[in-house]
């Protein structure tokens, strides 16, 4: 490895601040890549920079000589737009200090791009920082979003200038003003000034939120408003998901006077002009309401109070007070505590009378639980959506979506489904639409909620088109066919072919067994090893076209075909993977030794399992079956003991008798008749297994039943 010695300018932004050093994993996180990857890098690529320092025995890098690396050369999977922002956005992070704290440090710099955007130029052109206040007081003579946060600054003859370079390289690395608005924004946890962030959603969730609200059906001019706006990410995503020239008015509210200023800002460099923005202090929108109409679109996400103080009531009275700003026809998508949204609550109590009440005039339109991990900061606080819609009394068609997403991972794909069933919901007039059947959902009538005081609004029983799809109608069929099946391997049980018979006898002493090892092996090519290879986890699935053995696998917790790979990605992603032969030994060592004798080979290996092929003119031969046996006795005997790293020994150091060929064959007679009888055993189990799986489904949704048994008693 050749060190890095390209001379490097001092920054225009803060020429006396020190390297930003960086490790391996912070690499890897940078560039997006598994933390392996960075070291391999090193290894193998001479212009890679070289360690300017150590720390505890961990090679320190400089940052600025990394990202350039990662730019010039394009590996990783960050965009080269964004290494950048990330190395101005650290030397931000360098400024902090007792006074310059991160609120005014964050406030200053989106002040600085919403100043950019509005003059469509630089900030940074040379001129006094006397000139830059100037035309900010003249873009802001009311000081309602940007003139305060930079008349903040600590000896701003120094530092004005300097954010204001920084705040066109974020400018200029990123697409857009806006695009730079955001990161500055998503790095406010590294600047320390986490408040800002603990009562946002995460990402996904707004966009899951933006999604059911349907902002893109919207006609042009439509009203949309966003109270508890915080930072702006609700009414950020709304504008960015809605069509362009859509010409929207933006309404919003925040009880923190900086955020108000914050969320204008953050419009603005969206290019929302200030004559269809409002953005009200308090809890309410603005009392200029009736100046722009009502809301076509409200969303919401309630502000978060513990468990130990929240008021069932009170949360519902907030969405009461919501629903009150909706004209005909307008929607409104409200995030709060599921508890009080979608859990049960006290029969007949003040909680659900008020719940049940949106129930009457049609109000409720869909319920949906959400997964853990909407609030990042909030773990424990689980979440439910309302959405709600006033629809005209001759057009109610008095049913609720229910959607129990609560167990589903929070991921993309998972809210983009919640979002395409809400989507086919809305456009179909809150009516089921006959040519889609909702994931996790059902949909019944509020009536019957409303016969259930207390209940949980959540889905309880299939929908009536769900129970006569063919899954269901041909349930009675399957559990036949799985009855018919187990009584057939219930006779070949009885087949004497599948008795054994081992005939095992203490060896005569005069007959001591020849010994070797794995390595032995190896070296004398009875053995061949082919290594595994390593696969991204979302390439495998349950429904490839080739078998991937992992150690999960090797080791039966995982039961083997459950992961599988795509041909298309095989061929194109793993070009040089290798396929095992029939009679291979698949083994690993972590997270303890584990052996798989693939007796139908066409399968793959995932690392850090490897293969360990028989050699076919081998003399003596090495039978597989009974190689596997003997390793994993040896294995046991060494096995890793708690608190270790390794085992004991290396799988090429496991020491197992040599057999004779006569003596190997009689062996793999008695494996291969034991493999049968466990082969039927497994059969046996998979049928029972399938047999509980259905009949459950069955009777746990309501679609099944049980007769009298004629040999069980009636009561």
């Amino acid at each position: 490895m050749t060190t890095h010695t390209a001379a490097k300018t001092p920054s225009a932004i803060l020429p006396e601040m020190p390297t930003w050093r960086m490790t391996y994993a912070e690499i890897a996180a940078l560039a997006q890549v598994k933390r392996p990857v960075p070291t391999t890098w090193a290894r193998r690529h001479s212009d890679f920079p070289a360690p300017v320092a150590h720390e505890d025995g961990r090679p320190l890098f400089d940052a600025r000589a990394v990202v350039d690396w990662l730019a010039s050369t394009g590996r990783g999977n960050t965009d080269p737009r964004r290494l950048r922002a990330e190395l101005a956005l650290h030397t931000l992070a360098a400024w902090r200090t007792p006074s310059l704290p991160a609120s005014v440090l964050v406030g200053a710099l989106t002040s600085l791009v919403c100043l950019h955007q509005q003059l469509d130029a630089p900030v940074a052109d040379g001129r006094p920082w006397n000139t830059v206040l100037e035309r900010a007081a003249d873009l802001d003579p009311d000081d309602r979003f940007l003139l305060s946060e930079l008349r903040a600054l600590p000896d701003p003859e120094h530092t004005g200038p300097a954010l204001a370079a920084l705040a066109d390289e974020l400018i200029d690395a990123a697409y857009n003003p806006a695009e730079a608005f955001d990161w500055i924004l998503q790095a406010c946890h590294r600047l320390g000034s986490r408040d800002l962030a603990a009562d946002e959603p995460t990402p996904a969730v707004v966009r899951a939120l933006v999604a059911l609200s349907g902002v893109d059906t919207l006609a042009e001019g439509a009203v949309i408003a966003v109270p508890h706006a915080r930072t702006g990410d609700l009414p950020a995503a709304l504008h960015d998901h809605a069509p362009e020239e859509s010409a929207h008015v933006y309404l919003a509210a925040d009880p923190d006077p900086a955020r108000v200023r914050l969320v204008r800002r953050r419009m603005l460099v969206r290019g929302v002009y200030e004559f269809r923005l409002d953005v009200a202090e308090g809890e309410e929108l603005s009392a200029e309401e009736d100046e722009w109409g009502s809301p076509h679109l409200l969303v919401c996400a309630l502000p978060y109070e513990a468990a130990e103080t929240r008021d069932p009531v009170a949360v519902l009275e907030q969405v009461a007070a919501l629903t009150d700003h909706l004209g005909p026809g307008a929607v409104a998508v409200v995030l709060g505590p599921a508890d009080v949204l979608t859990g049960p609550l006290a029969r007949h109590g003040d909680a659900d009378r008020l719940r049940r009440s949106f129930l009457k005039p049609g109000l409720l339109k869909a319920a949906i639980s959400l997964p853990d991990g909407a609030y990042a900061y909030r773990p424990g606080y689980r979440t439910a959506v309302w959405v709600l819609a006033r629809v005209p009394e001759d057009q109610r068609t008095g049913l609720v979506l229910l959607a129990d997403y609560s167990a589903q991972p929070l991921t993309g794909p998972v809210l983009d489904g919640l979002a395409e069933d809400i989507a086919i919901w809305r456009t179909s007039g809150w009516t089921p639409d006959p040519r889609h059947e909702p994931r996790h959902a059902a949909i019944v009538l509020g009536t019957h909620l409303d016969e259930r005081p207390g209940a949980a609004l959540t889905p309880q029983h299939r929908t009536l088109a769900a129970r006569h799809t063919r899954a269901v109608v041909e349930r009675p069929a399957v559990i036949a066919d799985l009855e018919r099946h187990l009584s057939e391997l219930q006779e070949r049980a009885r087949d004497a072919e599948l008795r054994l018979h081992a005939q095992a006898e203490l060896r005569p002493e005069n007959q001591p067994v020849r010994r070797t090892s794995v390595g032995s092996l190896l070296r004398t090519r009875r053995l061949r090893r082919r290594p595994g290879h390593r696969f991204a986890p979302e390439h495998l699935t349950p429904d490839g076209h080739y078998p991937v053995l992992t150690p999960e696998e090797i080791l039966g917790t995982a039961r083997i075909g459950s992961r599988r790979i795509d041909r298309g990605i095989l061929l194109t992603a793993y070009e040089h993977a290798q396929f095992t032969e029939p009679g291979d030994l698949v083994v690993t060592a972590h997270p303890h030794f584990g052996v798989h004798v693939d007796t139908e080979g066409v399968s793959l290996v995932a690392a850090p399992a490897r293969i360990l092929r028989v050699h076919p003119d081998a003399d003596p031969p090495v039978r597989p079956r009974v190689l596997a046996a003997l390793l994993r006795a040896a294995a046991a005997e060494h096995a890793r003991t708690s608190g270790a790293v390794r085992a004991a020994r290396r799988i090429e150091d496991l020491v197992v008798p040599d057999l004779s060929r006569a003596e190997a064959d009689l062996y793999e007679a008695v494996l291969t008749e034991i493999e049968n009888r466990a082969a039927l055993l497994r059969e046996q189990t998979a049928a029972l297994d399938d047999l509980t799986r259905v009949m459950a489904a069955g009777l746990a949704d309501g679609t099944l039943t049980i007769q009298h048994l004629p040999h069980t008693d009636a009561h």
